[in-house]
């Protein structure tokens, strides 16, 4: 077997915790790219993507680019997106990127809008 990156080994480290902490909670993915953020809430259990919310929707507000405030802006409309889902309880899946800048913006963001992690 190949040799993980440090990123990969901390993706692989956070997710298997949020396994056995999830109890049949869906997950709240996020992705961060140099010029955009994407959020999803994915059920493990279904397989499927049930919400989700990017830099590159057209109903995102707020400007593009790679700042905290369009990062708050994804998490707000995630969790609105989520509550008409009718999901408010998930577990935070950070991936392997760090929690601060963009990805605790996302996070806030999306506490404040009512999702619950």
């Amino acid at each position: 077997m190949a040799k993980l990156s440090l990123f990969d080994r901390r993706k692989r480290r956070v997710r298997t915790a949020l396994r056995a902490r999830a109890a049949g909670k869906p997950r709240l993915s996020v992705h961060r790219s140099g010029k955009h953020i994407y959020a999803q809430v994915i059920d493990d259990a279904a397989g499927k993507t049930l919400v989700s919310a990017s830099t590159l929707d057209k109903d995102v507000k707020g400007k593009t680019g790679a700042t905290r405030e369009v990062a708050a802006a994804v998490g707000k409309t995630l969790a609105e997106r989520a509550k008409k889902a009718g999901v408010s309880a998930v577990v935070f899946d950070r991936g392997g990127f760090l929690f601060h800048g963009r990805v605790k913006a996302l996070a806030d963001a999306a506490r404040e809008g009512g999702l619950e992690f």
